[in-house]
């Protein structure tokens, strides 16, 4: 454990006892000022495709938090974003708070160090980690609390992937599974691996929708229009949306849901189904017809609240039988 120091007085006797008594099970790294300092952060999120880290974005998430403190959270790893980030940004103080399995997560000293912070980052790795080890713990009360609050989120990879309402939980993968491909979800998107969950985190303008990362980069379209064709027929929503981000890009959404495509990758992919699956069924390959897309790159914008954007393109998705079909000239589907 490396300065581990909250505020106020209550909660660092509480850090400190848990620290003994919970060593082996969660680590606290803290780089920058040994004291907590409270300030006014603003709302945003930092939707991060994974791949290599933005600059650009971790900035625009630390500008959110007017000098205070952020914490990383994570399953597994180490401490290598504080030096990172302690090196872009001006902050009172960047931690790494690792949470490898539930016992972490039900420690109240845990989610008092979550309540300290002004933004929060959530890291990449396998998000089935955080929805067994996080849902239904203080952590996912106190990252609720954070959001209810105002302050800004930020994640990556699988830190985005649990961003929306929706989300795909990989709570049936193996750890020697490939990843989920599209060739898996469009011939049966009830193949046993395609495990949604809804509710993890209550992200503002995040209602009602399902976020994904290395989208283009790892060709998931077909799999999401399987996640979003299931969402409709097991009635959860009769218009679910998404917004999908590709590696080396990020989306810099601002409180009233407006927000910039940032980046070196191939951007940010909306989408918005605009009628029910015409099949969706076990073992049954799935028809899935006038999904409407929107595709951002770098620089263009895009409107949560009403669904639009400037600076992209707007085409449109059909699946006959497993088979994707785009307007897109030449047929590209991204």
């Amino acid at each position: 454990m490396k300065c581990l120091t909250v505020a106020p007085l209550l909660a660092l006797v509480l850090v400190l006892i848990s620290a003994v008594a919970h060593a082996a099970s969660w680590q606290y790294f803290r780089l920058g000022n040994k004291q907590d300092v409270q300030t006014n952060p603003t709302a945003g999120i930092a939707m991060m495709g994974g791949g290599s880290d933005l600059d650009d974005a971790f900035r625009w998430l630390c500008e959110k938090g007017n000098g205070g403190d952020l914490v990383v959270l994570r399953a597994s790893g180490d401490d290598d974003y504080n030096s990172y980030i302690n090196k872009l940004c001006k902050l009172n103080s960047v931690s790494t708070l690792i949470l490898p399995d539930r016992a972490a997560a039900e420690d109240p000293a845990v989610a008092e160090i979550i309540r300290q912070a002004e933004v929060l980052f959530i890291s990449g790795g396998d998000q089935a980690y955080y929805i067994r080890g996080w849902q239904g713990t203080p952590v996912q009360d106190a990252i609720n609390a954070h959001l209810a609050a105002g302050k800004p989120i930020g994640g990556t990879s699988a830190g985005l992937a649990v961003q929306g309402e929706f989300v795909y939980g990989a709570l049936g993968d193996k750890p020697d599974d490939n990843d989920l491909a599209s060739t898996d979800v469009l011939p049966n998107p009830y193949f046993e691996r395609v495990t949604l969950v809804r509710g993890f985190l209550k992200i503002p303008h995040l209602e009602n929708l399902l976020t994904d990362s290395h989208f283009a980069k790892r060709n998931r379209m077909g799999r999401t229009l399987g996640f979003l064709a299931r969402i409709m027929q097991d009635g959860w929503s009769i218009s679910p949306r998404e917004v999908a981000v590709d590696e080396k890009s990020a989306f810099l959404v601002e409180p009233d849901g407006r927000g910039v495509v940032v980046g070196d990758g191939k951007g940010v992919y909306f989408l918005k189904p605009t009628r029910k699956p015409d099949v969706c069924k076990k073992a049954e390959a799935l028809t899935f017809r006038k999904v409407s897309l929107y595709h951002a790159p770098t620089a263009a914008h895009f409107d949560l609240t009403r669904w639009k954007g400037s600076g992209g393109a707007a085409y449109s998705l059909s699946v006959e039988k497993g088979k994707i079909e785009s307007t897109q000239a030449g047929g590209s589907i991204y």
